[in-house]
């Protein structure tokens, strides 16, 4: 078995997994909680692997070259059943629970175990997260459900009694940096980056280093934003206009000038804490040089209230417009 499930960061998760199936006594559901991008799902899928080890030297190992464990990985192993919003909903649906309960019901086809790993699930519907219930009040032998969401407050309070809650934070910088580094050869300059704009999400940041054209998305973001603090006002209607066409789009930019203008306000305020985006040190010590502390703030909020708007289908373009106008002329 891989030292730490192969795994970056959260040692002490594995290992209470671990003391779990060493005792014989997995449990029968649990919720890992945390930010995006932290190791959920990750998470997850190597406790699938350890439960359904073929042969393990003891409770907890699980050899990764092994067919059953390879087609965990990939989330296409039979008795594995995965939980999520489809693309194009709003929510995770009942039928779809009602699908997972039907299939959990039968005994597993021929892993030790059914697992059901339910995706961020606070974007289920109340319906969806009520008809859960019965299956965790409920459930069926050799079946353990996995849930994930960014915290058990935003689910259910039935669902979160009824499961074992694992809570996973973000990590030091510099352990993300130096585990970039050592398990996957990264050079320093760019584990030092990944982790610092993933926040210290190990997860995030391996999503990041695999997929560059959202790193390269994420500069031209920000050289738009700097080149609309000098822009008239009828530029930046123009760019509103373009940007409001795709919401999924427009959460993404706006969650990145989020980060950008949350370094200004540390700046402003002259605190110690890292920036999230240590390749613009230069443009965020400009900008925090010209604004007070008050200015810096209501930007920020400015940025969380129209990324709330957006969430809640308010006017895509309406509620861009007004952030590109509350935006600063520098």
């Amino acid at each position: 078995m891989p030292t730490n499930w192969n795994l970056l960061g959260h040692a002490w998760a594995v290992a209470l997994l671990t003391a779990h199936l060493q005792r014989g006594a997995p449990r029968h559901a649990y919720l890992l909680t945390g930010p995006q991008g932290v190791g959920r799902r990750t998470l997850a899928l190597r406790y699938a692997q350890a439960l359904n080890a073929d042969h393990p030297d003891q409770p907890g190992d699980f050899n990764p070259d092994h067919i059953r464990s390879r087609q965990i990985e990939r989330m296409q192993h039979p008795d594995l059943f995965i939980v999520e919003r489809q693309a194009g909903d709003r929510d995770i649906k009942v039928d779809a629970v009602r699908a997972l309960q039907h299939s959990l019901a039968f005994a597993p086809y021929e892993a030790p175990y059914r697992v059901a790993v339910l995706r961020n699930f606070e974007n289920a519907s109340p319906s969806a997260q009520n008809a859960m219930l019965k299956t965790l009040e409920e459930p069926p032998s050799r079946v353990v459900l996995l849930v994930t969401a960014e915290s058990a407050e935003a689910l259910l309070p039935t669902i979160a009694s009824r499961c074992e809650v694992l809570r996973l934070r973000s990590l030091a910088l510099d352990v993300v940096s130096k585990g970039l580094q050592d398990q996957w050869d990264l050079p320093p300059e760019q584990a030092e980056l990944l982790a610092h704009v993933s926040g210290g999400r190990p997860g995030f940041a391996l999503h990041l280093h695999h997929h560059p054209e959202i790193l390269a998305a994420r500069s031209t973001w920000l050289d738009e934003q700097q080149s609309l603090l000098s822009a008239p006002r009828r530029k930046r209607f123009d760019y509103a206009e373009g940007l409001a066409k795709d919401k999924d789009s427009l959460q993404a930019v706006l969650v990145v000038w989020l980060s950008f203008w949350r370094d200004v306000l540390l700046r402003t305020a002259q605190a110690a804490a890292p920036l999230a985006n240590p390749d613009r040190t230069r443009e965020i010590e400009q900008i925090s040089g010209q604004l007070d502390l008050t200015t810096a703030q209501s930007i920020v909020a400015a940025i969380e209230r129209t990324l709330q708007l957006i969430k809640s289908n308010a006017n895509a373009r309406l509620a861009t417009e007004v952030l590109l106008l509350d935006l600063p002329s520098l």
